[in-house]
C-alpha cells in the first residue's frame, strides 16, 4: 500500500512511502498502524458488538463473551462490578470490587469517589435529567461514560475495535525495523501513549485516561511491564473475574504492585498481611 507523492520546499523531491505517512508530519512515520491485522482478524477496522479480538486471540474470550453475549464489551468490561447482576453498579459494589481485586483501603475508597462522582451523572442522563442521589451507575448507558482523550479502542457505543487495540502495540512498543509489534509493554511506552492519546482541552479526559491506565498497570505489570492479552482481558472484563478467583487460592494473583491484595510485588510475595 504505497503511493508516489510530491512536495516542494526550495526543489520537488518525490517521495515513495505509504499513504499512511506524511513526509512533513513526523510523528505520522513515528507511530505506524499495524498493517497485517487482517491476516488474522476478518475486517479488523468494523467495531466487534460483543466480542473483542486480538491478532493472537483472533476469537477473543470466546467463552466469556459467548455467556455475556447480550452485553457490548464495555458492558462486559463493567460486568463485574455489577454483583448482583441487576444493570445496577452502586458505591457499594465498586468498592467491594477492587477490594476483591487485591487494591488496598485507600486506593478503592479513592477508585469510588472518581468512579461515581463522574460516572454516574452521564449514564443517567441516558433517561431522566434527575441526578441519582445515590451515584449509581447504569449498565444500560455505559457508553455515555465514553470520555475524550482514550485509547479509541471502544466506539461510541461501547464496540470494539480491533484494528485500534493492535495500533497502540504498533506505535508504542519499541522495536527492530521489521520485526512484529512486541506483545508486552513497558511503563514508559504505556505513559507515551497515553500522552499521544491527548487532545486539546480535556482536562478530565487526560486525568481519566491517566488514572485508567495507572490502575491498569498496578494491577496486571510483572517486571516492570504490561502483558498485551492481559490488557485485551481487561477490555472485555474477564481478566478481573480471573483475578479475584485467583486470589482465593494459595498462590494469589502473582502479577501487579500488591497494594495491601496477596502481597506481590512483581511477582514477588514479599508480605503477608494485606490492608
Amino acid at each position: 500500500m504505497t503511493a508516489k507523492r510530491t512536495f516542494s520546499t526550495n526543489s520537488s523531491q518525490t517521495w515513495d512511502e505509504p499513504t499512511y505517512v506524511a513526509p512533513r508530519v513526523p510523528v505520522t512515520w513515528q507511530r505506524l498502524p499495524r498493517i497485517d491485522t487482517e491476516n488474522n482478524i476478518s475486517k479488523p477496522y468494523v467495531p466487534r458488538a460483543t466480542s473483542a479480538p486480538s491478532f493472537e486471540q483472533p476469537n477473543g474470550s470466546e467463552k466469556f463473551s459467548t455467556r455475556h453475549h447480550e452485553y457490548s464489551v464495555m458492558q462486559q468490561h463493567c460486568i463485574y462490578w455489577d454483583r448482583d447482576e441487576d444493570g445496577i453498579i452502586w458505591p457499594t459494589d465498586t468498592w467491594i470490587g477492587f477490594r476483591d481485586l487485591g487494591f488496598n483501603v485507600l486506593f478503592s475508597f479513592l477508585a469510588v469517589i472518581f468512579i461515581h462522582a463522574s460516572m454516574s451523572l452521564p449514564t443517567r442522563l441516558a433517561t431522566t435529567y434527575i441526578p441519582d442521589p445515590f451515584f449509581r451507575v447504569y449498565l444500560a448507558n455505559i457508553h455515555k461514560d465514553k470520555h475524550g482523550s482514550d485509547s479509541g479502542v471502544f466506539d461510541s457505543y461501547g464496540r470494539f475495535i480491533p484494528s485500534r487495540f493492535e495500533d497502540i502495540w504498533a506505535q508504542y512498543t519499541r522495536r527492530s525495523s521489521g520485526e512484529p509489534p512486541r506483545t508486552r509493554m513497558t511503563l514508559s511506552e504505556l505513559w507515551e501513549f497515553v500522552k499521544g492519546s491527548r487532545v486539546a482541552a480535556d482536562p478530565f479526559g487526560w486525568v481519566a485516561a491517566a488514572l485508567e491506565w495507572t490502575t491498569t498497570f498496578l494491577l496486571v505489570q510483572q517486571r516492570g511491564e504490561v502483558e498485551k492479552e492481559d490488557v485485551r482481558k481487561i477490555f472485555d472484563g474477564s481478566l478481573f473475574f480471573e483475578v479475584r478467583e485467583a486470589r482465593k487460592t494459595k498462590e494469589g494473583w502473582n502479577k501487579g504492585w500488591g497494594l495491601g491484595g496477596d502481597g506481590f510485588i512483581g511477582g514477588e510475595k514479599v508480605w503477608y498481611v494485606g490492608l
